[in-house]
């Protein structure tokens, strides 16, 4: 089965733009757990002297992604996001957060799926905390963590390379393409919903 030769053609057409739309799409609405850090991992390894490139446009990207999600959530308010997120989850995000709201942005830009990252970024917003100082801790710490993969990359390039081409990791990658699909249709149904039941 050669069902990734085409989407991986594609990709590396696209050049240093591809993590960037990537970085925008995984970091506001839709749900691509280790999206942009699988594509990281494939560009680097594939044109190791675009390494920094790929990275900068990445964490460009993830900012940007924030930027969008923070808008709609200092939209939405602080109500309306606890809707969304759940009344539960999202005061045990608050007070956890309180005054240390840099190290939790941080903490999120870095840490893996299944940390909360979208929530953490849209309390954080609610609670109106500058959002030019959320796109700076932004920015540095997705840049460190795509800095850390393009590394990895670079060391276990061929390895990564032949993975990619087997046929077990192509069935992963429809199935993990399949249920992204259908956790972004929720994630964006949930956020197109919550404007409407506040005015309700």
């Amino acid at each position: 089965m050669n069902f990734l030769s085409p989407i991986l053609r594609f990709v590396l057409g696209l050049g240093y733009f591809a993590p960037l739309a990537m970085g925008i799409l995984d970091s506001s609405f839709l749900v691509l757990p280790f999206g942009n850090d699988l594509l990281i991992v494939a560009l680097v390894a594939h044109r190791h002297r675009g390494a920094a490139w790929y990275v900068l446009f990445a964490a460009c990207g993830s900012t940007l992604g924030v930027l969008l999600l923070a808008l709609a959530a200092r939209k939405l308010g602080e109500a309306g996001v606890r809707k969304m997120a759940g009344e539960k989850r999202y005061k045990k995000l608050r007070d956890r957060i309180g005054n240390r709201a840099g190290v939790a942005i941080s903490i999120g830009s870095l840490a893996p799926p299944p940390f909360p990252f979208t929530v953490v970024i849209a309390a954080v917003a609610a609670l109106d905390y500058p959002i030019w100082r959320i796109l700076v801790f932004t920015f540095f710490a997705r840049a460190a963590r795509f800095t850390v993969l393009a590394i990895l990359a670079l060391e276990f390039g061929r390895s990564v390379i032949r993975i990619v081409k087997s046929a077990p990791f192509e069935w992963a990658v429809i199935v993990f393409i399949a249920l992204c699909l259908i956790a972004s249709v929720f994630s964006i149904w949930r956020w197109l919903r919550s404007p409407r039941s506040r005015r309700a």
